[in-house]
């Protein structure tokens, strides 16, 4: 996340640039500037999660054409959770959290918040990896791929859980 906002305050246009130079406006522009640098981040890994459910019902297809239905409750629990998160990722209240009415950044929590995503983005890698090593109708049963699965998307569904806090942390509070 913060390469995204490295890169979307190079590409400032002038007009911006300027407004920096007048008080306060620099800290409401960065505030706007975080604001859609997360949006971003978020309809990316919402996207991302999107992307794995496809997969899972792709897969899913297979077994009911191959007539393997004994499995097919794993991939509509997987399709479910996958939803869930998808749109709890997507449609989290970002706006409210505090992060971007902030009078002083704190940045090593803010550092924290950018490894915090980006290990979000390596767990849920590892979603696609799962999916990839559930096995062919034909080649066995896909249960333990399916629990090993479910068990990534469960860490997935708690650290997203957790971001609430780690957005709060970069927040310091005035007095």
């Amino acid at each position: 996340m913060e390469q995204g906002f490295d890169e979307a305050k190079a590409q400032r246009n002038w007009l911006e640039r300027l407004g920096e130079k007048i008080p306060g406006f620099r800290g409401f522009q960065d505030r706007e500037l975080r604001r859609d640098v997360d949006k971003l981040q978020r309809e990316y890994l919402s996207g991302q999660v999107t992307k794995a459910k496809s997969t899972l019902r792709k897969i899913a297809e297979r077994y009911t054409d191959a007539g393997k239905i004994g499995v097919l409750h794993l991939f509509d629990r997987l399709d479910k959770r996958l939803d869930g998160l998808a749109r709890a990722i997507q449609f989290s209240d970002y706006g409210a959290s505090g992060f971007f009415d902030v009078i002083k950044v704190d940045e090593a929590a803010l550092e924290e918040l950018y490894r915090f995503d980006l290990a979000l983005l390596e767990e849920l890698s590892g979603l696609a990896d799962d999916a990839a090593a559930i096995p062919a109708p034909a080649a066995g049963d896909p249960t333990e791929a399916l629990e090993v699965t479910l068990d990534r998307l469960q860490r997935l569904e708690d650290r997203w859980a957790l971001r609430e806090s780690a957005v709060n942390k970069v927040v310091q509070t005035t007095g």
